[in-house]
């Protein structure tokens, strides 16, 4: 029973490819122990090469030490190529802090890898199974999962320039162990999953046999759950991926800027993916803390009608609201302070990316450029000019007003990004005075025509 449902799933899924080099998980428990044997029986139908990796994890001594030796010595019964490495995970923990279980797959996996280098092996297997499935899919729905995570195990993914395959994902527990009774295998049992100490194990004594006792396959209805979730996440993340471009402004690992407007802009469902996305692109390994709330956080902060607010994310992602922008760093932006010299005539490059660009005026007065440009009466000002960020306080003769007003209340009315702020150029003369703030107000100094009495000078304010 068991061999022909597996076939199916294998065949249906185009799981194996004829002559294909297979590296198989193989633990000595009963799942990995059926699944090599199966693999073993089924050889003649792909015709391909059998690698068995195995790893004694060091957790429980001697026992575990009899289980990788157990394994070994199966290959050389079966003849089947053996790789083996005794990992000592606890000391690895003691070191590093990791919990028990992501320190044992990060290794274990480790290991994996290399074998497939070494052998060239194009496909991983693992035994995971059908009661597995239902187990994962309850405690990430428990825990908070959004997206694809909330899918379970995949049947088939990528993995280290091949393939990781779960053949067994169709089939339960109770078949394998009747499988195993049938074909007479031996397999060793970790005592530790007897225990309620970990989350699966609790899931898997307490809930899936109310499942099952309700309905005996169940298992085939959380698989098909699954298939169809990572369906309709594929669908949708491709429709956000084609608005993406339009979202980023500024795209990198550790310090990123989106637009709210158009994030908002998008159905719901697509909002929340577009959120997705953005963090597994910054997060290099999605943290098991993050979950569906943090989305709703995010969301919340992106309808905040509050001009700039603020979120705190797992593993350090400040996430800074300003206006219709939201930055994404791992750090949290200190204002770069600069005081830079302005050549008059010449070029001078500035922090924040800009350029000011300045030569004296003889007849007559270029084109304006709004406030993109500066024509100043030398007399007017004591030089050099200086291009320097701005300082508490600061506050500016502005042209057409009568009046001074603070740079801050300039910003805010102009809806400048926060970020953006700490590095703008305020242009000050030697006395101090506030005389333009390029792109956003001119001063009061400002000269309208070409007088004999003061040489003027022209500056415009560019891209680098």
């Amino acid at each position: 029973m068991l061999k022909e449902k597996v076939l199916k799933t294998i065949h249906r899924n185009h799981l194996i490819q004829e002559g294909s080099k297979l590296l198989v998980g193989v633990s000595g428990g009963p799942d990995s122990l059926a699944l090599l044997h199966f693999l073993k029986e089924a050889q003649p139908i792909f015709h391909y090469e059998l690698i068995v990796a195995s790893v004694d994890h060091m957790f429980r001594g001697d026992q575990s030490l009899a289980d990788y030796q157990y394994v070994k010595q199966m290959c050389e019964q079966w003849d089947i190529v053996f790789e083996g490495k005794r990992i000592d995970v606890p000391a690895y923990i003691e070191k590093t802090g990791q919990s028990s279980q992501l320190s044992s797959r990060m290794l274990r996996f480790a290991f994996f890898e290399e074998m497939m280098d070494k052998h060239q092996a194009d496909t991983l297997v693992l035994g995971h199974h059908g009661d597995d499935q239902v187990e994962t899919i309850l405690m990430r729905l428990t825990r908070g999962a959004t997206g694809q995570a909330r899918a379970g195990i995949s049947l088939k993914r990528p993995f280290h320039g091949g393939q990781l395959i779960r053949p067994f994902l169709e089939v339960t527990k109770d078949e394998i162990i009747e499988y195993v009774t049938i074909h007479h295998l031996e397999p060793r049992y970790d005592p530790s999953n007897e225990k309620n100490d970990y989350l699966r194990n609790r899931f898997r004594h307490e809930v899936l046999p109310f499942l099952k006792k309700e309905n005996r396959l169940v298992h085939e209805h959380f698989q098909r759950f699954s298939e169809e979730v990572m369906e309709d996440e594929k669908f949708l993340q491709d429709l956000v991926r084609k608005e993406m471009s339009e979202i980023w402004l500024q795209q990198d690992r550790k310090h990123s800027v989106i637009r709210i407007d158009k994030v908002l802009a998008m159905p719901k469902p697509l909002q929340r993916r577009s959120i997705q996305l953005i963090l597994n692109y910054l997060y290099l390994k999605r943290p098991s803390s993050l979950s569906a709330l943090h989305i709703d956080q995010l969301l919340a902060l992106f309808l905040n009608p509050q001009p700039s607010a603020e979120l705190h994310l797992p593993e350090g992602l400040i996430v800074e609201k300003s206006y219709q922008t939201c930055i994404f760093s791992f750090f949290r932006q200190e204002s770069q302070e600069y005081s830079i010299i302005v050549q008059i005539p010449g070029e001078t490059i500035l922090p924040n990316g800009y350029k000011i660009k300045a030569h004296y005026i003889k007849d007559e007065i270029p084109y304006s450029k709004g406030n993109d440009s500066f024509i100043l009466p030398e007399s007017a000002v004591r030089l050099p000019l200086i291009a320097r960020t701005r300082q508490e306080g600061d506050r500016m003769d502005v042209k057409g007003l009568g009046g001074t007003k603070k740079l801050k209340g300039i910003f805010i009315n102009e809806k400048v990004p926060m970020l953006e702020r700490n590095a703008w150029p305020i242009i000050i003369d030697q006395a101090g005075m506030v005389i333009w703030l390029p792109g956003l107000k001119k001063s009061d100094v400002e000269a309208d025509q070409v007088s004999d009495e003061s040489s003027l000078i022209y500056l415009e304010y560019n891209k680098a």
